[in-house]
């Protein structure tokens, strides 16, 4: 059992701060609070493994090899596929059945969900052009411009956007796009790609009650982005 940790006066317990409901949802408390994880804890979280960056070096032979293997469930060769950068793959697996453009994982995610948080443009253009779905969510309640711009993958953000994604969409947890924007310290030009964008609603706080900018401030070199929409919000001119 884990030992309970004792707080001295320059260290403040977080339970006074953080006031978690039963339905909390850790993953997302993880997005916007994982740099309260002291340096050097070991992560559990599986999709950061050694095995996945030795996957990423392998030969064509290898990937041609894991398709035969799933060549009987499309569906989930094609999931695979979006999220592995398969373009000709995705294409012809679309062109056999292009129903399965919107097809699912146990965790809801779709082609999209994770061909937006791996970054392929090219993915994402084609299953939209095969009419996947931007506004599907995840059991979670995360939508594909969630996921593009948790990991600043700014060009597929943008082309989200220009599909019609929700900027303001919130997940079960109440996070926008802005949200995961803001928590990561990597995510300059996602940052100003959302903010400089007319429809906006920076004022949207989670379920910790906390906007993008209190997750900024915290987290990221680039809170003064958040300037630019308080600049625009208080003037009578257009930004």
């Amino acid at each position: 059992m884990e030992k309970e940790k004792v707080y001295d006066d320059k260290e403040p317990d977080p339970q006074k701060f953080l006031d978690f409901s039963e339905h909390f949802n850790q993953l997302e408390l993880l997005e916007t609070h994982g740099h309260l994880i002291p340096t050097g804890t070991q992560s559990l979280w599986v999709g950061n493994s050694d095995e996945d960056e030795e996957q990423d070096e392998e030969t064509e032979e290898w990937y041609q090899l894991q398709e035969k293997k799933m060549e009987k469930d499309p569906s989930k060769l094609l999931l695979w596929a979006a999220e592995r950068n398969r373009l000709s793959t995705v294409r012809r697996l679309l062109s056999e059945k292009a129903a399965h453009v919107n097809t699912r994982d146990e965790d809801e995610y779709t082609p999209l969900h994770r061909a937006a948080y791996s970054g392929h443009l090219d993915i994402v253009r084609e299953l939209i052009a095969q009419g996947a779905d931007v506004h599907a969510v995840t059991t979670d309640g995360w939508t594909p411009l969630h996921s593009a711009c948790r990991w600043n993958n700014t060009r597929v953000a943008s082309f989200l956007l220009q599909h019609d994604a929700d900027i303001n969409a919130q997940t079960k947890g109440l996070l926008t796009p802005l949200h995961l924007a803001a928590g990561n310290i990597d995510s300059k030009d996602t940052l100003e790609l959302l903010l400089m964008n007319r429809y906006i609603k920076p004022g949207l706080r989670n379920h910790l009650e906390e906007t993008a900018f209190d997750i900024a401030r915290r987290t990221s070199i680039y809170y003064y982005l958040f300037d630019v929409v308080e600049g625009c919000t208080n003037s009578s001119s257009p930004c």
